[in-house]
């Protein structure tokens, strides 16, 4: 077993909160993005929250949102985390972060080469980081597509100054191989552990969580 932390993001059901706290997961994802299939209302939001265990990091995924609507989720939601997964410029990462004192993940789209100089731009305002594939130009969604980028962009690279989390298309399946190509340290996972889109399976996230370790 390693000390690979996850992430389960997305969760919309008491059983899979639990779910993910029983298999291991450091970290539970809810999303505050009306076009997604795993939106949360502020208050289901809230319920859930209350059932993470201690221990476990619980991560708001907001996308552009404003300050006023930030506001309404840190106010009725305990947090650990906020997960910035839009068109946020860094600028807007440190407002984030000084305004409301919590740490501030930024997810960063990766489709080739060219896309990784911005890992070293977040890097110097971000908490952490969120290396994700970019999403189709077509995609609504900026993330939660099932789609992975070329890991081998990663092979090798020690340097960056945050933790990063890898995402982007893994299954528990895949997850070990992207582990060991990346060297990552932490991995996310939606789309992966789901049955349907927005629903996740139970099964699945413990054998995410499983191969991930």
């Amino acid at each position: 077993m390693t000390n690979v932390a996850v992430k389960i993001c997305g969760l919309t059901a008491p059983d899979h909160v639990r779910a993910a706290a029983d298999a291991g997961a450091r970290y539970v994802g809810f999303v505050f993005f009306s076009k997604s299939p795993r939106h949360l209302a502020i208050d289901a939001a809230a319920s859930l929250a209350q059932l993470v265990p201690a221990g476990v990091a619980k991560v708001a995924l907001t996308v552009n949102a404003t300050d006023e609507e930030l506001d309404r989720v840190v106010a009725s939601v305990p947090l650990d985390m906020l997960q910035l997964h839009g068109k946020e410029t860094p600028q807007r990462v440190s407002e984030v972060r000084d305004r409301f004192g919590l740490p501030v993940m930024k997810a960063i789209g990766i489709a080739e080469a060219e896309d990784l100089s911005a890992i070293d731009l977040y890097s110097e305002v971000a908490d952490q980081l969120l290396i994700d594939a970019k999403p189709p130009r077509t995609s609504e969604l900026p993330g939660g597509n099932g789609l992975a980028f070329d890991w081998r962009l990663l092979a090798g690279r020690k340097y960056w100054q945050k933790p990063w989390m890898l995402a982007g298309g893994l299954t528990p399946d895949n997850v070990a191989e992207a582990i060991r190509m990346t060297g990552a340290k932490q991995v996310d996972v939606s789309s992966g552990v789901e049955s349907a889109p927005g629903v996740k399976d139970t099964i699945k996230i413990s054998e995410f969580v499983s191969a991930a370790h």
